[in-house]
């Protein structure tokens, strides 16, 4: 078992803290694993009587989902005025889970963690509850350093792999049976399309959904606009208003299958409204094209290393300078890195251009060419890192 070591750096000082500790990422990204090891290192300073945990994928815990039920069965288990630490997965499940948190939290001594396989589970009542008084973090599939922990081979080989396969944790119980770990994959997505989109936000026409959703798939990592989108579904006979587009890119977005990125004016300081990105959650996931068009691999490069940034805690945009777009911007700490994500730099065209990028960019901050080249191109105080370096940086 990979010990999610990133994320638990993060969480750890706040193990206890009266903040509620909220973890959200698409299902299947190793989230209830995480709260396992969350558990594991909370008992070197506690017994297993101070620690409530329960989750809601499991069918033993269905009769909990009711506010009340759930309340009742935590109280239940708190016998004395000590710490205690309540761990509740998936807890979007619950029906207004929202005050059974708060009301543990107001009451009791207790370190509270939850996880959600969606992206609002902070828009709406809860935080109103709360008031500020938690702290979120997205937990990301497994980046390509955390499967170099346990996958041995070439470095590249495995590289290649998570180009075509990604990072859902459990998709690697199957090795490398393709058959299986397509199934998998398909499964996932299923899920999250049946259980996090349709259900739970109540669309009533599927079918548009999974062309808006196929549109996506087919075009992750690619200058967005609302026309195309339209421009497609009408090409297949069915007819759709720019707000329809908007209202189902929004319960889309809620289920963490794709991330918006937004473009940023390097010049004039500004977000943007158009012409955003939106990057898939996990490259397996793009599977359910069944082997329909080309292997992008430019497209699969920059959304890996989009959601390597991601998953490093980095707010990202997408650069405008001038005529020129930069990949990625990305901040942290008050400190930016501009950076290129290229399959391959195969010709001086491709060199100038991913390079010529940060002219005219005249601020300090670090400026970075990433690509699969193992020689290095860098040059006027803008750096060349190889990707595989790139991506293992964060295991060192």
């Amino acid at each position: 078992m990979v010990k999610r070591e990133k994320y638990l750096k993060r969480i750890r000082p706040f193990y206890d803290d009266d903040l509620v500790k909220v973890l959200v990422g698409i299902r299947r990204a190793g989230k209830s694993v995480l709260l396992g090891q969350i558990v594991e290192e909370l008992l070197e300073k506690t017994d297993r009587e101070h620690i409530i945990k329960l989750d809601f994928e499991f069918l033993e815990h269905s009769e909990l989902r009711d506010k009340n039920k759930l309340n009742e069965y935590i109280e239940s288990k708190i016998k004395d005025n000590g710490k205690y630490y309540i761990l509740i997965d998936e807890v979007q499940e619950v029906n207004e889970y929202e005050l059974v948190v708060n009301s543990l939290r107001a009451k009791h001594k207790a370190s509270i963690f939850i996880t959600g396989s969606n992206a609002h589970l902070l828009s709406g009542e809860l935080a109103t509850y709360l008031s500020g008084r938690y702290l979120q973090f997205y937990i990301a599939p497994f980046s390509f350093s955390e499967i170099c922990e346990f996958k041995e081979g070439d470095r590249y080989e495995i590289f290649n792999d998570y180009l075509v396969y990604g990072g859902l944790p459990q998709r690697f119980d199957y090795g490398d049976d393709a058959s299986k770990i397509k199934k998998y994959l398909h499964d996932v997505y299923n899920s999250i399309v049946l259980r996090d989109i349709i259900h739970r936000s109540k669309i009533s026409n599927e079918d548009l959904l999974n062309r808006i959703i196929m549109y996506l798939v087919e075009n992750t990592g690619c200058i967005f606009s609302a026309n195309k989108i339209i421009n497609f579904v009408n090409s297949q006979r069915r007819e759709i208003s720019p707000n329809t587009v908007y209202n189902y890119l929004a319960v889309i977005m809620k289920s963490l299958l794709f991330s918006k990125v937004e473009r940023y004016d390097i010049k004039g300081k500004q977000v943007l409204e158009t012409l955003e990105k939106y990057y898939i959650a996990d490259l397996g996931l793009l599977q359910v094209r069944g082997g329909v068009g080309a292997f992008n691999y430019g497209a699969r490069f920059e959304t890996v290393i989009y959601n390597e940034l991601l998953s490093r805690d980095y707010q990202v945009f997408i650069g405008k300078n001038k005529e020129k777009e930069v990949d990625f911007i990305a901040t942290k700490d008050n400190v930016k890195k501009y950076i290129q994500a290229s399959y391959k730099l195969d010709s001086d065209s491709a060199i100038e251009r991913e390079f010529g990028v940060f002219e005219n960019i005249r601020d300090n901050f670090e400026k970075i060419v990433v690509s699969m080249d193992k020689i290095d191109f860098s040059r006027n105080g803008i750096k060349h890192v190889n990707a595989i370096d790139f991506l293992l940086e964060d295991s060192k």
